[in-house]
């Protein structure tokens, strides 16, 4: 009988995808969790491929969720800035803390 393998990269993906919704709102967690999906393709292709050989497949998918939720939060979060950014320039401007003379 055959030992099953673990799924290649399944630990690392788990705890990029932790990280990267625990640092979801700066912009490593974007970073960590682009990381953690791109990591994650070759495990599920494998388990897809020939799915009795292989254990972990569960970590290696929340894993890939948590990196989503991570890329997500890190998007929102990176927009959000941006939004309010452009609001206190606006606001700064029309309140002329820029004309200098």
């Amino acid at each position: 009988m055959e030992q099953k393998q673990q799924l290649p990269n399944a630990t690392a993906v788990l705890v990029l995808g932790i990280c990267s919704v625990v640092f979801g709102c700066a912009f490593i967690g974007t970073i960590l969790g682009i990381i953690g999906i791109v990591l994650s393709s070759k495990g599920r292709a494998m388990n897809r491929s020939n799915p009795e050989e292989y254990y972990g497949y569960g970590q290696l998918n929340a894993g890939f969720i948590l990196s989503i939720i991570g890329v997500c939060l890190g998007a929102f979060s990176t927009i959000y800035w941006i939004v309010v950014g452009g609001a206190v320039l606006g606001i700064l401007s029309h309140s002329g803390a820029f004309n200098h003379y």
